[in-house]
């Protein structure tokens, strides 16, 4: 999971009362009242009223997307400016890139524009129009315009960089359950190091990627497409700040969808969301291998689980003692198989490459886990906005014993995440950046229309129990649940039942009255190899983003 903090003059209290000073009437002018308590709050909220204002004025000038986007057409793509500083709105502007595809239906039809997030932070939503090739989304697309941005830092909206996208990216790496003392000095020299990094990189403006300035960029957004209320879609961490989103600005909202949701309890961004998320892809890592172990005469690796676990680390036993290929160490493997912990189509191909690997054929692991050297850059981005994001957005340990006492019992659990989980945010406890206080996340009665939130019962990137949460703290809130079912990310066809209640909802504004349940989608059925599909590959493409 990643998080946000917000740096500047603004206290936590300040953003929160955003929701009762900018109201969006029919008229689009939006007002201030006199409730500000502080002038970092008024500038703020200035800052983001002003920043609309001139975003409805200006609208976004579609055009043919550039080659770098890789976006067919229909597909356009735009530009829409945010102040990066919303306490100093008339200081530095970003531009943040946008793409679109219109409405396939008749005009009576068109609804609006339905914005996407697919969570990270740090994933780029650009690509989201392309979901109106599919058949799932094909009513939806007749409806709404689709519509995908890229959030600040990522991609080309003021991208962000804290190292050379080489040595990001360099390979094999080790990736010990049980690091020795010596080990975590080197990765404490490392996580130092990358903060000092994205410091020298971004200067003073490193503070200002946050979650709550997402949520405000989602509201220029909205401006900008000349909606007078959103109508938004997020992903993972896309469920957080549009949470915040829908705290901050709970009179523009029009229906919003939560697809995995984050806990968004303040006390638990992000540090503690982190080791909940690593001890839940402990049970995700196990149904995997269950999944193996009853296509046993499929894969060869073990008629019970943890038989399967023993061939895994003969396979870990192996590229630690020779890489495969070169760059496929136990950290490449352990990465590749953690994908398979958030989505269970990976199932047949992940489980096909352990068992040709043990056969004497790297080749299926190599394909799947060697590092892309043409993907370099866009990894490196977005790692280095997920930490900006996480760090900022919250307090973190700066003792490292603190990390270590609480990742070591945890390991004692669940070994399979917990310490590439610990590395991945350990820059958060050396952050040159001041940290924000979590906003509280909350609505109350009447506030908000109906929103729908989705949840798989045996999610490992955002355990079950974060929906549970966000329902309470979002009043009116309806909660999806897609029971014994494990996979991150339920939106758009995997099942029926699910997008049936997500189809109705945008649509036509319907939801069940608070809550309800589906059963699971089917599990993969074993396959010797990687099918080449165009429709299966943009479904993919379509998911969550790791890591929140």
């Amino acid at each position: 999971m990643r998080a946000v903090a917000k740096y500047g003059a603004l206290t936590t209290l300040g953003s929160l009362v955003l929701s009762a000073l900018v109201t969006a009437p029919a008229s689009g002018a939006d007002t201030v009242t006199a409730a500000a308590t502080s002038t970092g709050t008024t500038a703020e909220l200035h800052g983001v009223v002003r920043a609309a204002r001139h975003a409805a004025a200006a609208g976004i000038t579609f055009r043919p997307c550039p080659r770098t986007e890789q976006l067919p057409a229909p597909i356009q793509c735009g530009t829409v400016q945010v102040p990066l500083d919303y306490a100093e709105s008339d200081g530095r502007k970003i531009s943040l890139t946008v793409s679109r595809v219109r409405a396939s239906g008749e005009p009576d039809q068109r609804q609006g524009a339905l914005v996407f997030n697919p969570g990270g932070p740090g994933a780029s939503g650009m690509y989201f129009p392309m979901a109106a090739e599919l058949p799932e989304w094909k009513r939806v697309a007749e409806a709404y315009d689709i519509v995908g941005y890229a959030p600040r830092g990522v991609g080309r909206s003021a991208p962000l960089s804290c190292e050379d996208p080489a040595d990001f990216t360099k390979a094999p790496t080790q990736s010990p359950v049980h690091p020795s003392e010596s080990y975590k000095r080197e990765r404490i020299a490392q996580a130092k190091a990358y903060a000092r990094g994205c410091a020298d990189s971004a200067g003073p403006a490193l503070a200002h990627y946050n979650s709550l300035n997402n949520a405000r960029d989602l509201d220029v957004l909205r401006a900008a497409l000349g909606e007078q209320k959103l109508t938004f879609m997020g992903a993972s961490y896309g469920t957080y700040f549009g949470a915040l989103y829908a705290t901050l600005f709970p009179s523009h909202v029009r229906r919003m969808v939560f697809d995995s949701a984050v806990d968004p309890d303040p006390a638990r961004i992000w540090y503690r969301n982190n080791l909940d998320q690593s001890l839940a892809f402990e049970a995700r890592w196990a149904d995997f291998r269950t999944w193996i172990a009853k296509h046993h005469t499929t894969y060869h690796l073990g008629s019970t689980a943890e038989a399967v676990r023993k061939s895994y680390e003969r396979v870990r036993a192996g590229v630690a003692q020779q890489p495969a290929g070169g760059t496929v160490g136990p950290g490449q493997l352990q990465a590749a198989m953690l994908g398979a912990g958030y989505y269970d189509d990976y199932w047949p191909m992940r489980a096909t490459a352990l068992a040709e690997y043990l056969k004497g054929n790297p080749k299926p692991l190599i394909a799947q886990a060697a590092p892309r050297p043409e993907a370099a850059a866009e990894s490196e981005n977005g790692n280095a906005v997920y930490t900006a994001v996480e760090c900022n957005d919250g307090s973190w340990p700066t003792d490292w014993r603190v990390w270590d006492r609480d990742n070591t019992a945890l390991a004692r659990r669940a070994p399979f995440e917990t310490w590439d989980n610990a590395w991945m945010n350990l820059p958060c406890a050396y952050w040159p950046a001041p940290r924000q206080k979590p906003a509280d996340v909350r609505t109350g009665p009447g506030e908000l229309p109906p929103t729908l939130i989705l949840a798989a019962e045996r999610d490992a990137a955002t355990p079950y129990k974060g929906a549970l949460e966000l329902q309470r703290r979002l009043a009116g809130s309806v909660l999806v649940t897609e029971r014994k079912a494990g996979t991150h990310g339920i939106a758009g066809g995997g099942n029926a039942c699910v997008h049936s209640y997500v189809e109705e909802y945008l649509l036509h504004g319907k939801a069940p009255v608070r809550r309800a349940e589906c059963a699971p989608h089917a599990e993969p059925d074993p396959v010797s190899k990687e099918p080449a599909d165009k429709r299966l590959d943009l479904q993919r493409r379509l998911k969550p983003v790791p890591h929140f």
